[in-house]
């Protein structure tokens, strides 16, 4: 009886798409399924009796071997992201489970290590990268990657940049794309908030003051400007600046000059200036709370960053890309976002805008068990009652929502081209062409 429960139950192990295989206390393998035989390239009969490590050659084997932690400490390995060696010789992407394997005496007798290949998943999350990742900027819309042309086409140029767009947008990540780019990525990056400083402190801050120029200054210090010479310095919430820091700014733009305060030798630097700002500089100007010669100077390259919800083609994008790195962070396995809840996002108004869709997963992510999807009554109650309240209406088709309704298909159905075409109503073909100007082209059709 115990023999033919020793078959069924290989018969079950050898049935299963994930690849298993056990190993006793030495380590060595003691039994090997079909899915691992055909993930890995070995056949049963040529890694059992083998020692695990030379069969797995796993990049774990050479840190803390799970196997051995499992037995050493009994706890259970779940989802541990590593990779192992096909017998051709190519590496294997792989998330790997392992837990204490016990005898009829309940006394711990080995091993059983279970495992999925992740390279196509991979394969997809680095074209989903390509096509929607510039310089850590996650966008697939034109109107951002109009901007990524922008931002290449002046890699070589020292003109000043204004960057314009509500709070949320990533103005900041713009300024670190243009000098992740530009001639100057080798040279200093200095940043200043400038809504954060008083007048009397901010030009301290930015041009430096010397011993006795005000109290508390008991020593000589260096300003920002000074410190970004040979390289580039970014004026966060530049109108926030009092117009006479804002006269300042002017001469140093002009001439390359300033003095520190408290003292009347000149200096001079060779500096970039990228400004940004999410206030309304027209507005300002027709106030007389900001110069219209200093406007003028840092305009030299506009950027305007267009809100999140006038961008919606990119929150599938986001939504993926904030998963992955909440997965990272919390250690836990998120199936995705179901479909109400995505529905929810794309109907949301956002005045938040990106950080305030990163806020929002991450909120939904905690609430979530390991092994589900993000559903709506998971997220805040704010985009919930948004969704459901007076006045809200469903959109009609948009730009880019055919986009967005491949990516949701391809979500619910693990990738499988030929159920989403299906479910589409289009041929396989016609699937293929459309992902392919979406830059989701895959060579492993399911």
């Amino acid at each position: 009886m115990d023999k033919e429960n020793e078959s069924i139950t290989k018969d079950i192990l050898d049935s299963i798409g994930e690849g298993v295989f056990t190993v006793d206390k030495n380590f060595k393998i003691t039994f090997f399924n079909r899915a691992a035989e055909k993930i890995t390239g070995f056949k049963r009969d040529q890694v059992v009796g083998k020692f695990c490590k030379y069969v797995c050659n796993s990049s774990k084997c050479l840190e803390q071997c799970p196997i051995a932690h499992v037995l050493q400490t009994g706890e259970v390995v779940s989802g541990l992201d590593c990779s192992m060696m096909h017998r051709n010789g190519h590496v294997i992407s792989v998330k790997l489970n392992c837990a204490v394997l016990y005898n009829k005496k309940n006394d711990p007798d080995g091993g059983v290590i279970s495992f999925r290949d992740m390279s196509e998943f991979e394969e997809i999350k680095l074209k989903l990268n390509r096509s929607s990742n510039f310089c850590g900027i996650v966008a697939h819309s034109k109107s951002m990657h109009e901007i990524f042309q922008l931002i290449e086409e002046i890699a070589d140029s020292d003109a000043s940049v204004l960057i314009q767009g509500e709070s949320g947008t990533g103005k900041e990540m713009i300024a670190n794309a243009i000098q992740a780019l530009s001639h100057r990525k080798n040279g200093p990056f200095v940043k200043v908030n400038c809504s954060i400083f008083s007048p009397q402190l901010l030009a301290s801050e930015l041009f430096g003051h010397v011993k006795g120029a005000f109290t508390g200054a008991i020593k000589d210090r260096k300003g920002r400007f000074e410190l970004a010479h040979g390289g580039t310095i970014f004026l966060d919430e530049v109108a926030e600046m009092s117009l006479e820091m804002q006269l300042q700014l002017l001469r140093v733009l002009q001439e390359g000059a300033f003095e520190r305060v408290g003292e009347s030798i000149t200096r001079r630097v060779d500096v970039r200036v990228i400004a940004a700002t999410n206030k309304n500089l027209k507005r300002a100007l027709e106030n007389g709370d900001f110069r219209e010669d200093l406007y003028y100077r840092l305009n030299v390259i506009p950027i305007e960053i267009p809100p999140l919800r006038s961008r919606l083609d990119d929150i599938p994008y986001l939504v993926h890309h904030f998963i992955d790195k909440f997965t990272m962070v919390y250690n836990k396995d998120i199936k995705g976002v179901d479909d109400d809840a995505l529905d929810i996002l794309m109907r949301y108004n956002w005045p938040g805008n990106v950080r305030e869709l990163e806020n929002s997963l991450e909120y939904a992510f905690v609430r979530t068990k390991s092994g589900e999807a993000l559903s709506a009554n998971k997220f805040p109650p704010r985009l919930r009652q948004s969704a459901t309240g007076a006045g809200v209406h469903v959109h009609k088709r948009l730009p880019g929502q055919e986009e967005i309704e491949i990516l949701q298909l391809l979500n619910k159905y693990q990738w499988n081209k030929s159920r989403v075409a299906k479910e589409l109503g289009i041929g396989r073909t016609t699937l293929w062409r459309k992902m392919k100007a979406m830059g989701l082209e895959n060579e492993h059709w399911q």
